[in-house]
């Protein structure tokens, strides 16, 4: 029995076994999902990958390895947080295998037009883009889950793979290290 392989037809019928795992949710109700969390989750691939395409693409392998998981997700929330939880490890490994990181951050177009609140608005976008891009990874996935998507301490660390307890003190550290790179700006409002 010492000698016994599988060959590349026998993994792959395993492999097609294992596809047919029956999904907990119907085709309306995954509709409704993705509806609800398509938009964010995208947002947040594209702020930590830097590259629209490539969210474009991690967007459609998250929903599938969703579909694809056996886990019981009982309901919204920890879908939601499974979701971010696959699309966080799915950057790591990109990151991973370039092996270098790459611009964080896509160029934002300048401000068209004599609006100069609109300039002014967009300079500062430019700013907290570039002080974004030259954060460590986990410090931006710590902001933008905190305060683009609201996401509360619990969520954030089931999502990032933290405990609740460190949530706290790395983003401030975080805010801190934010606030220095756009020259001393405050750290803004407090989370509990």
């Amino acid at each position: 029995m010492s000698n016994f392989t599988f060959t590349n037809v026998e993994r792959l019928e395993a492999a097609a076994g294992e596809v047919d795992v029956p999904f907990e949710m119907d085709e309306d109700t995954f509709r409704a999902f993705y509806d609800r969390t398509a938009r964010a989750l995208w947002a947040y691939l594209a702020r930590i990958t830097g590259d629209r395409q490539a969210a474009d693409d991690l967007l459609q392998e998250c929903y599938y390895r969703l579909l694809r998981a056996r886990v019981s997700l009982d309901d919204e929330s920890h879908r939601r947080n499974y979701l971010f939880r696959i699309a966080t490890n799915l950057a790591r490994d990109g990151y991973r295998r370039r092996a270098t990181s790459p611009e964080l951050i896509p160029n934002v177009d300048e401000a068209q037009g004599a609006d100069t609140a609109a300039a002014a608005r967009a300079d500062r976008c430019a700013d907290v883009h570039r002080a974004m891009g030259r954060l460590k990874r986990r410090e931006r996935e710590l902001l933008w889950l905190a305060y683009a998507q609201g996401s509360t301490h619990q969520e954030i660390g089931e999502t990032l793979g933290l405990k609740t307890g460190s949530i706290k003190p790395l983003l401030f550290r975080a805010r801190q290290k934010l606030a220095a790179l756009l020259g001393g700006a405050g750290t803004g409002g407090r989370r509990a």
